[in-house]
């Protein structure tokens, strides 16, 4: 039996710096001098020596990201070791950031690797146009990878070759570079007069990636509804 379940649930080689077990379980080859930054709370077991701390940004950064809602509760680990990370169940996505650059929701954040320049920034195409909490985003580019969390089984899409348009509460994570525009459509809401009668799509376009999840944000995180 014991054999049984470690053929099917045992630890795994790892492929990489970050690695899924599962879907639902991020496994990260830790090494000295490579630090990671974790969700807080989000460590579910670990092999070797691994040290953990709170991570408490300067003065400045907290204020910017309480003014933006874009606040981090981050553990800095440390170590040699494989660490375990998981979010109450949600399924995660790992990327490797090649010189490039990620767009995420801070709430769709379980890790990255603590060489990556992390930034507030301005969701371009949109702020301008609306108001409400949702027009900021955890940014975070350079070298190193990333593990996000979605509700469900997320989409990856491709705007390279058509204009992408995504449901801003499906919205998680996409390609920095990419170009970003609102649009407002009929909803059927219009056809038994209920609303104003429009939603609101984000549409992408460019080279990269979208990653979008089956289950809405009941957070109302962009609050740009028709």
């Amino acid at each position: 039996m014991n054999q049984q379940m470690m053929a099917a649930y045992g630890q795994q080689a790892p492929v990489g710096r970050m690695s899924p077990h599962g879907n639902k379980i991020c496994r990260v080859a830790m090494q000295q001098g490579y630090d990671l930054f974790a969700k807080q709370g989000s460590m579910i077991a670990y092999n070797g020596f691994i040290t953990y701390s709170p991570y408490r940004e300067n003065r400045g950064a907290r204020m910017r990201g309480r003014a933006a809602g874009e606040t981090l509760e981050l553990m800095q680990c440390s170590g040699q070791g494989d660490l375990y990370l998981a979010d109450y169940g949600a399924d995660v996505v790992m990327l490797q950031l090649q010189g490039n650059g990620i767009s995420v929701n801070g709430s769709n954040i379980l890790a990255f690797d603590a060489q990556l320049t992390k930034s507030i920034e301005f969701v371009s195409g949109i702020a301008n146009k609306f108001s409400g909490n949702g027009m900021t985003n955890i940014t975070l580019t350079g070298n190193g990878w990333v593990a996000i969390t979605t509700r469900g089984t997320p989409v990856v899409l491709d705007p390279s070759q058509q204009e992408t348009c995504v449901d801003p509460d499906a919205l998680v994570a996409w390609s920095t570079g990419l170009r970003i525009k609102s649009k407002r459509s009929a909803r059927m809401g219009a056809l038994v007069g209920r609303g104003t009668g429009e939603a609101m799509q984000v549409a992408f376009s460019g080279a990269g990636f979208v990653v979008v999840q089956p289950s809405e944000d009941s957070t109302d995180r962009f609050k740009i509804r028709g």
